[in-house]
């Protein structure tokens, strides 16, 4: 039996019990969390959030890429969100990488060439999150009323602390 054997029997289980299929689209509480795709953030639970409650966007890292901007647009325009949190975490592996360490890599197992490609790794934890924070507010899209805070998670202690931005 493989992974992706036992997880399809968790959700047949889980499917069996299923009693929430009504809930609306929007996020009840009007909020979106742009963090880190790292499997030892639970940012449900570590934020208290229940199914249908928040948008969560997640990405090596938890940074505001095109990508998590795009859906940060979405999310704010189409769904009603207005307050942002950007979460970064302690002892992440994208302070430990760069670019062309990575690009070389990639290079060597593929023979293929990544130089195109930017991973987004940074050497400051809480300036990657400064940084984050003001690519959003920066946004000629993000609605201006929209709140956006800035926080790392630190992976030993499941504390938030916030950053000033």
């Amino acid at each position: 039996m493989t992974v992706t054997d036992d997880l399809l029997q968790a959700n047949r289980t889980f499917a069996e019990g299923f009693d929430q299929g009504d809930l609306p689209a929007p996020p009840a509480r009007r909020v979106a969390v742009v963090t880190c795709m790292d499997a030892r953030l639970d940012p449900a639970s570590f934020l208290g959030l229940g199914l249908g409650d928040a948008h969560v966007i997640r990405n090596a890292g938890g940074r505001a890429s095109d990508d998590a901007l795009r859906s940060l647009i979405i999310s704010s325009h189409l769904l009603g969100t207005n307050e942002y949190l950007v979460i970064h975490h302690t002892d992440c592996g994208m302070l430990s990488i760069t670019n062309e360490d990575l690009q070389r890599k990639l290079s060597l197992e593929t023979g293929e060439d990544a130089s195109h490609i930017d991973f987004l790794p940074f050497a400051d934890l809480e300036q990657s999150v400064r940084d984050d924070v003001a690519r959003i507010k920066g946004s000629p899209f993000i609605p201006p009323g929209v709140r956006v805070r800035g926080f790392t998670y630190d992976v030993h202690t499941g504390k938030l602390s916030e950053v000033d931005a």
